[in-house]
């Protein structure tokens, strides 16, 4: 469960995204004006981790150990805690209701207070890490879809909550690796929910729209309705499946598979494939650079299969998941294996929607390396620490209609705790 807000020093915020391929740190300030303003980047690449799933402890924390002192050079600051996201732990949501008794009294603070704990009780009863418990909607008596119930009367108070849990085990390893960093948590937070925070606009949360965020081994995915995400689901399949069918497919080493997919790749056939060569280095001829002339068309052929597998499996997800009329017509796709050229191509037909790219907003001083969907997640968790994470159970980003009010409640947040 998230810790209550508590001060931070000098408004200080920071972020750890913890992937399959790379572990990213941003520092940033939070300011009443300007909002979040970057302060410290680091990256480094991941080791110890497969999936989304940490394979190697004491590697994983060399990595954040990396990212982390990089980030607090730049910031020249020293952090001891983080917003950190999970991908893997196989996380999955559900929503639960609650209902107490106001005996027709004003419903108060405390009411909210009370229903939000009688539906965490019933999310406890679950053996998994809860990571979120986000009210979508309250009810006084026979009234429904309420957004802030304090101040109206009634006999009956109900809540729906989404509650999003992870596998135990994976977030314990998580916090461990941290603890072995000398790094405390402050909130866990689902990949696809930072994400969506982070480059979905107001009226795309508001309407209804499905993020899917395309890591290097999961692909995380979350619907928005009604400016809050209503479910939540992963698939086990990211860009570095590409990397590794290249790799295997084309017979050479994963870094130069890797720099043939971003150079090179694409998700569709183009008609001059067939003609435009590309040298490829074969496995164990480093040292006398010796390659070997290939079509680019067999470099897409091999990486087409595998992303159409990863969306058709995204789209099952969606269909199964028990969300009725599935939010929007509108996909974003963020993450780093969705800058491969012609994805949204590839995406439009086979999830049935409109896709557009994401990628992070509204973070001043972000430096245009680290602007792109690959860095999606870690500006996301910035964006949860200062608009979301306000100790407030009934205020959600659906109850601001404009990028204006919502920095308007990070300077409330400020006023109040600093």
């Amino acid at each position: 469960m998230d810790k209550p807000l508590t001060k931070s020093r000098g408004g200080l915020v920071a972020a750890l995204d913890v992937g399959t391929t790379k572990v990213c740190c941003f520092i940033a300030r939070l300011d009443a004006e300007a909002g979040v303003r970057m302060a410290g980047v680091g990256y480094h690449a991941a080791e110890g981790m497969r999936a989304g799933a940490i394979i190697d402890m004491e590697a994983v924390e060399t990595s954040i150990l990396a990212a982390v002192h990089g980030a607090e050079t730049m910031a020249g600051e020293h952090i001891r805690e983080v917003f950190v996201n999970v991908s893997g732990g196989r996380p999955c949501s559900r929503t639960l209701g609650a209902e107490i008794t106001v005996a027709g009294n004003e419903v108060s603070h405390q009411d909210v207070r009370r229903v939000l704990d009688e539906g965490r009780l019933r999310a406890n009863g679950v053996e998994r890490a809860i990571l979120h418990s986000i009210p979508v909607g309250y009810r006084v008596d026979a009234r429904r879809g309420i957004r802030d119930p304090r101040g109206m009367f009634g006999e009956r108070l109900g809540v729906d909550i989404h509650t999003v849990t992870a596998e135990t085990a994976a977030v314990r390893n998580l916090d461990t690796c941290l603890a072995g960093c000398r790094l405390g948590v402050r909130a866990h937070v689902l990949s696809a929910y930072a994400s969506g925070t982070a480059c979905l606009v107001e009226d795309e949360m508001r309407l209804g729209v499905i993020l899917i965020d395309m890591g290097g081994g999961v692909t995380s995915v979350a619907g928005f309705a009604d400016g809050e995400m209503v479910f939540s689901e992963s698939v086990p399949i990211g860009g570095g499946h590409v990397t590794n069918d290249i790799a295997l497919g084309l017979n050479t080493p994963i870094h130069d598979a890797e720099r043939l997919k971003v150079q090179y790749g694409r998700a569709l056939l183009s008609p001059n494939d067939e003609q435009q060569v590309i040298q490829v280095p074969m496995m164990g001829g480093e040292e006398d650079g010796e390659t070997s002339a290939v079509p680019r068309a067999e470099l897409v052929r091999i990486i087409q299969p595998r992303l159409e597998e990863i969306l058709e499996r995204v789209r099952d997800r969606i269909a199964a998941s028990g969300v009725p009329d599935s939010p929007g017509r509108t996909v974003v796709l963020t993450g780093g294996a969705s800058q491969l050229r012609d994805v949204q191509a590839l995406a439009a037909p086979v999830l049935d929607r409109q896709v557009r790219l994401g990628r992070p907003r509204r973070i001043t001083g972000l430096a245009e390396a680290v602007s792109g969907p690959a860095f999606t997640t870690c500006a996301g968790l910035l964006h949860y620490a200062a608009y979301k994470y306000t100790g407030d159970p009934c205020w959600n980003s659906g109850q601001r209609s404009d990028a204006g009010r919502l920095f308007n409640r990070a300077g409330d947040w400020l006023r109040e705790f600093f």
